[in-house]
């Protein structure tokens, strides 16, 4: 009788904790400007600091649009951006602060 009881706490224990997990936090970002975007940067609102350029070695051109994922394990929707563009253009880095699981996709305009 003792084990039945373990084992029901053990599965219930799994079970809250497999739901407790933070999503991934997947948006499509488009690029409505004459430039190329060559780093996005994201950070929960309130971090200091920001984190890794999300592109890596991509980029987006103008007009085009990626679907992104921030898997960073966290259970947050507010996020600073950071919008860098081609040294070569006349666009300046441009910061925004947006709740990302209610926009679904984001769009950067001039």
């Amino acid at each position: 009788m003792k084990h039945s009881v373990l084992v029901a706490v053990t599965v219930a224990a799994i079970a809250f904790a497999s739901s407790a997990q933070a999503e991934d936090l997947v948006f499509t970002l488009k690029n409505d400007t004459s430039a190329t975007l060559v780093r996005f940067h994201t950070s929960p609102v309130g971090v200091e600091e920001w984190e890794d350029d999300v592109f890596g070695s991509q980029v987006l051109e103008p007009g085009e649009s990626i679907e992104l994922t921030i898997a960073d394990g966290r259970d947050v929707c507010e996020y600073d951006m950071r919008f860098e563009f081609d040294e070569n253009s006349n666009l300046e880095t441009t910061e925004d602060k947006q709740d990302l699981c209610k926009l679904g996709s984001y769009t950067i305009h001039e």
